[in-house]
C-alpha cells in the first residue's frame, strides 16, 4: 500500500507517522497494565482517520493514567498535539483523539458493550508485540 499524506493543520502527516505514533500508543498502554490491546488498521475503510488503538483498562484511575502517558509520549516525545478528548470525566470510555489516530481506552464493561472490535471487524489488524520497558 502506498504511503498516504495529509495536511492537518499545517502539519503533512503520513500513514508511516500515524503507524509509528499508534504503535508508541499501544505501547505506553501495555506499559501501564493495558489489557487486550488492539491496533486497527482502517485506511481502507475511511478517509475519516488511519487508525485505532483499543485497550482495557481494570479501573478508572488506571485508565486515567493510561490516557496521560499517552499523551506526555505523543506530545512530549512524538511531537504530536492531541485534538480532543472525550469521557475523561466518566471514563468508561476514554477517546484521544489524534486526528489521524484514534485512541479508545475502555472499562471492560464498556468494551463489552461497544465491541468496537466487531463493528469495525473489516479492519486489517495491525500485529502489536510488546516491548519489555527496559
Amino acid at each position: 500500500m502506498a504511503t498516504s499524506s495529509i495536511r492537518q493543520d499545517g502539519i503533512v502527516r503520513s500513514a508511516d507517522r500515524a503507524l509509528e505514533r499508534a504503535l508508541a500508543a499501544a505501547q505506553t498502554a501495555h506499559e501501564n497494565r493495558g489489557k487486550e490491546i488492539q491496533i486497527l488498521d482502517l485506511r481502507e475503510l475511511t478517509t475519516e482517520f488511519d487508525f485505532f488503538v483499543i485497550a482495557t483498562g481494570t479501573s478508572v484511575r488506571q485508565m486515567h493514567a493510561i490516557s496521560e502517558e499517552i499523551d506526555h509520549k505523543l506530545e512530549d516525545d512524538l511531537k504530536d498535539r492531541r485534538q480532543g478528548i472525550e469521557g475523561y470525566k466518566q471514563a468508561g470510555w476514554i477517546l484521544l483523539d489524534y486526528g489521524d489516530i484514534i485512541i479508545h481506552l475502555f472499562d471492560h464493561d464498556a468494551r463489552q458493550y461497544y465491541r468496537l472490535d466487531e463493528l469495525w471487524a473489516s479492519a486489517k489488524r495491525v500485529p502489536f508485540t510488546p516491548r519489555d520497558p527496559a
